[in-house]
C-alpha cells in the first residue's frame, strides 16, 4: 500500500540516514539498487543487489537477509534507492516477514530524492 508522500526534510533523522546509506551502497557498489534497514534496537544493515549466476536477490531483500542472519527480531524501518517506480511486491513481503504490516518502506531515486513511502502490508 503506497503512503502520502513526504518531504525527505521533514523525514525523521534517522529515515534519513538510512535512505544516504542505501544511496552509497549503490554508488559504492554500481549495483542497480541499495537497501538499509533499521532493527528494533537501531541497528542499521545495508546491502546492495546481488546478482551472481547462482544468486540473485534485490538489495531490499539481502538487507533483511542480512538483519535476520545477525539476530534482528523485527524492523523498524527500510529504504530502498533504485529507479524503479515503485518496491517489488517480494521486498515488501521480506520487510513484512520481519517487521510485520505497516513497516515504512521509503523509496528514493538514484539522487536520494524520496519518491514515495509504502507500507509492508
Amino acid at each position: 500500500m503506497l503512503g502520502a508522500m513526504t518531504e525527505i526534510s521533514e523525514l525523521d533523522p534517522e529515515d534519513k540516514k538510512i535512505i544516504t546509506l542505501a544511496r552509497s551502497a549503490r554508488a559504492r557498489n554500481g549495483v542497480a539498487e541499495g537497501a538499509a534497514v533499521r532493527d528494533e534496537t537501531g541497528r542499521t544493515y545495508v546491502a546492495g543487489t546481488v546478482d551472481l549466476a547462482s544468486l540473485k536477490l534485490s538489495a531490499l531483500r539481502t538487507a533483511v537477509a542480512m538483519a535476520v542472519a545477525s539476530g534482528a527480531k523485527g524492523l523498524e524501518a527500510a529504504a530502498v534507492v533504485s529507479a524503479a517506480d515503485a518496491p517489488a511486491a517480494n521486498d515488501l513481503a521480506a520487510v513484512r516477514d520481519l517487521g510485520g504490516a505497516g513497516t515504512p518502506v521509503l523509496l528514493a531515486g538514484p539522487d536520494g530524492t524520496l519518491k514515495l513511502a509504502a507500507a509492508a502490508e
